[in-house]
């Protein structure tokens, strides 16, 4: 507890997290870090974090705050530039376990190009905060010119999944409830900026982004839908899914469609662009296994109120597809 008092024994734990991100911010020792000025408009954002177990294959606790920050800047087009990061600790947290979340985060800020500007840390009694919770803002640059939003989806628009889903979601199940199958599975946390910015340089402009988290690709699907009451249709045998994860999905009760992700998102194009996207975004390390995956049938959806979504099935039948009532996998991110 002393190291969230205010005193030495806290001043000796910010000064080693700081000699781990090595931001020159940081080394302001203001109450505020002083940033340059911005071109344009900007982007802001917040999240917390608070996943279970903080370590899994493909990932952790700090490299899923910088990146489900740098990814939901990305996805509305702009350039992420900085991040805070403040930090829950719970009394009797190893200082080793911690050490290892701070390289993290340094090591996903730098792959992303952004940087931990400023930051907070408190620590609260054993058994109250789980180990580490960590809430992140994000600040970008809008790319000038860029007006990406749902209500600009049309009739005819195609979908696209920029990979496989439900990676990350079975990764993190599979690894905290000890199912103990061996799949090789890993996370597929990554920051989706390089990605997007490839995207975008290609002159195959989207009209829509959104990531793939919480809810996964239906809710992403269901919200657009809503947005302008507009007809959806996906093919299911189109969807990118490891065979895998689609098993265990089946074996569990758990809809792929609804399964988090930390690396993946959904993409709506005019369809004349829709291959030259296609191209882009494969030729990204993240995006090797995009697919196009389903299209806009209508603007409106006839007597349907909010918009519908529904999926061809492998067997030739159609499906609604609906948004999770509640998360299934809580503490997934």
């Amino acid at each position: 507890m002393g190291h969230g008092a205010g005193g030495i024994l806290m001043d000796e734990l910010i000064g080693r997290m700081k000699g781990i991100l090595g931001s020159t911010y940081l080394g302001q020792g203001l109450d505020s870090a002083l940033l340059p000025p911005v071109t344009g408009s900007l982007a802001f954002t917040t999240d917390s974090f608070v996943v279970r177990p903080l370590f899994f294959p493909g990932g952790d606790i700090g490299k899923l705050a910088v990146c489900g920050t740098v990814n939901d800047l990305s996805v509305v087009g702009a350039r992420p530039l900085y991040l805070s990061s403040a930090l829950i600790l719970e009394e009797g947290l190893p200082l080793e376990t911690l050490d290892r979340i701070v390289f993290s985060i340094a090591e996903a800020a730098r792959e992303a190009h952004v940087e931990i500007v400023t930051g907070d840390t408190k620590v609260v009694e054993k058994g109250r905060g789980d180990g580490v919770y960590i809430a992140t803002s994000g600040v970008g640059a809008l790319r000038e010119g860029l007006d990406l939003s749902g209500r600009l989806a049309a009739e005819g628009d195609a979908l696209i999944v920029s990979g496989r889903l439900g990676d990350h979601a079975m990764t993190v199940l599979g690894l905290r409830e000890s199912l103990g199958f061996d799949s090789g599975l890993a996370s597929d946390c990554a920051p989706l900026n390089g990605m997007i910015a490839a995207l975008l340089e290609s002159g195959a402009a989207p009209v829509f982004m959104r990531d793939l988290t919480r809810g996964g690709l239906a809710a992403a699907l269901c919200e657009l839908a809503a947005l302008r009451g507009l007809e959806l249709e996906i093919d299911e045998e189109a969807l990118p899914v490891r065979d895998e994860v689609r098993a265990l999905g089946e074996l569990l009760g758990i809809d792929v469609l609804t399964m988090a992700n930390e690396g993946k998102l959904l993409a709506v194009l005019p369809a004349p662009a829709a291959e030259s996207a296609l191209a882009a975004l494969r030729a990204h390390p993240l995006g090797r296994e995009a697919r196009i995956v389903g299209r806009v049938l209508a603007e409106r959806s006839a007597g349907t109120a909010g918009g519908s979504v529904r999926m061809r099935t492998a067997s030739g039948g159609l499906r609604r597809v609906t948004r999770p009532y509640a998360e299934k996998l809580p503490r997934i991110c």
